[in-house]
């Protein structure tokens, strides 16, 4: 049991993060077994290009690239179990939470990656746009199922 405010923080995080990562597997999943194979969608190269974009990492070589891909889509997925956490510790749950969680990291995905000119949403499809959204919101629902798991009792942030 945390001590403090701050390991209490501490600890909310980083289930989090434990969260997100978890939540990222089961987007994955989600998209090679049911999305890709219903949509005949290709693998995504977003979070190598984010990678590449804002760290200047050079990935060159498909596999090297591949690897950089899979290291920032997992690294990028931690961040919806940490939006979770901060979700939670605000005295958000449930769906709420979720939604919370969606609205925030999503909204936030695709502005920043805009602001980069990696996306261009005006130009997506509505069936882009719903595989977008829909496998974002598989993410963001698995990430919240497995931090509760994790983190049953977590409490409300002290005002």
């Amino acid at each position: 049991m945390p001590s403090n405010e701050a390991e209490a923080l501490a600890m909310s995080l980083g289930k989090g993060a434990l969260a997100g990562v978890a939540g990222t597997g089961v987007m994955t999943a989600f998209q090679k077994f049911v999305e890709m194979p219903i949509t005949g969608r290709g693998d995504s190269y977003a979070p190598a290009d984010f990678a590449q974009k804002v760290f200047g990492v050079k990935a060159r070589g498909r596999k090297k690239r591949k690897r950089l891909n899979l290291i920032a889509h997992y690294g990028i997925g931690s961040g919806w179990g940490i939006a979770h956490a901060v979700a939670t510790r605000r005295g958000l749950s449930g769906q709420r939470a979720v939604g919370a969680a969606f609205g925030a990291v999503y909204s936030g995905d695709v502005l920043l990656n805009t602001a980069l000119g990696l996306y261009k949403p005006w130009e997506w499809s509505m069936k882009d746009t719903a595989i977008d959204v829909i496998d974002k919101l598989v993410q963001a629902e698995a990430a919240g199922a497995i931090y509760s798991a994790l983190a049953p009792a977590t409490p409300p942030a002290s005002p």
